[in-house]
């Protein structure tokens, strides 16, 4: 038997690998590459507001898909370019504007038309958490945004397929986990920072922007009241302030409103820009209306004006006052004021 030489050998082997490429479609060839979107402590109280990573790099034709492991609402979301970012929610709190409308599990993505997901979050009950996928089947730098939460971006780097990637999904789960334990301790700190504040005000949530891998920006946000319980006696007023750079809280007793966005009807504009409201019954009924800081503003862009942060509530009568924030209530942010005469 004559024994092949080395280049026989390489040449035959060189030819299989043509072939099988060949008779494999080139989706079957494609990577899908695994993230996270969004992290919580176990009493969902700390949130983790990020992409986790929120950059990668990835061949074109791969796809992404990101998981949604949180009790906070969350979207993946890819504008085309020079889009208008759309607001979470138009007329019917609840339900996304999209691009208009969401795209289906497994769209794909080339810069042309905005592709977006559905509100996705862990159901109350549920233990599998929802996920989406996109495919990028063309080379270029995409930015992808929450459309809820406007400081969680991330960019995910589309090369060609003969290029080396940086990074394998071992690097890119190291990374989620790092980032998600750093965001998380930040958030618990904040909560350690104000407790121990004086006086019958309260935070409502506290958070902090941070720029972690120079890609886009991640959000660490303490979803609680702080000083969850006061006292206070007839004739107090009581002071709420967020303390969230760009997340929106309420301040809700009594019943819930189907839109927390407006403030109720007995809640009053004040001269400094905050709101007001009077409560003489335990079975009053106020919300605040979302209680948030402007948009930053940037260049070439109009001036805004100061976002509404606070809700200053008197007690006329005794008895203990239960509320929420009508936002983020199934994360456990509610509060009581025990009013004494």
């Amino acid at each position: 038997m004559t024994r092949l030489v080395g280049s026989q050998t390489q040449r035959i082997l060189w030819l299989c690998t043509l072939l099988l490429a060949l008779l494999i479609p080139g989706s079957a060839l494609a990577d899908t590459w695994q993230l996270q979107s969004g992290a919580e402590s176990p009493d969902r109280g700390r949130q983790a507001l990020a992409f986790l990573p929120n950059e990668i790099w990835i061949h074109s034709g791969d796809s992404i898909r990101w998981t949604f492991p949180t009790h906070e609402r969350h979207t993946l979301t890819l504008l085309k370019p020079g889009q208008t970012r759309p607001p979470a929610f138009g007329p019917v709190f609840g339900i996304l504007v999209g691009c208009p409308g969401v795209t289906p599990d497994g769209s794909s993505f080339d810069g042309t038309a905005c592709v977006t997901s559905d509100v996705l979050l862990l159901g109350q009950d549920a233990t599998i958490p929802p996920t989406y996928s996109v495919t990028f089947p063309t080379a270029g730098n995409f930015k992808f945004v929450c459309l809820i939460h406007a400081d969680m971006t991330g960019v995910v780097h589309v090369v060609d397929p003969a290029q080396v990637l940086p990074h394998d999904q071992n690097f890119y789960d190291g990374q989620a986990q790092s980032e998600q334990a750093r965001l998380l301790a930040d958030a618990s700190g904040m909560a350690n920072r104000n407790e121990n504040a004086q006086g019958e005000d309260v935070d409502v949530g506290i958070g902090e922007v941070v720029t972690r891998t120079g890609a886009g920006s991640q959000t660490a946000s303490l979803m609680r009241f702080v000083k969850r319980t006061i006292v206070v006696h007839v004739g107090d007023t009581v002071e709420w302030t967020s303390l969230d750079p760009s997340i929106n809280h309420t301040v809700t007793f009594g019943t819930e409103p189907a839109d927390p966005r407006p403030p109720s009807a007995n809640v009053t504009p004040t001269l400094d820009g905050a709101r007001q409201a009077v409560i003489s019954s335990t079975s009053d009924s106020v919300n605040s209306g979302f209680l948030s800081p402007a948009p930053q503003d940037r260049a070439n862009l109009p001036q805004s004006n100061p976002g509404v942060t606070r809700i200053r509530v008197t007690f006329t009568s005794p008895g203990t006052f239960n509320y929420i924030c009508a936002v983020h209530d199934q994360l456990g942010m509610k509060g009581t004021v025990i009013v004494q005469p």
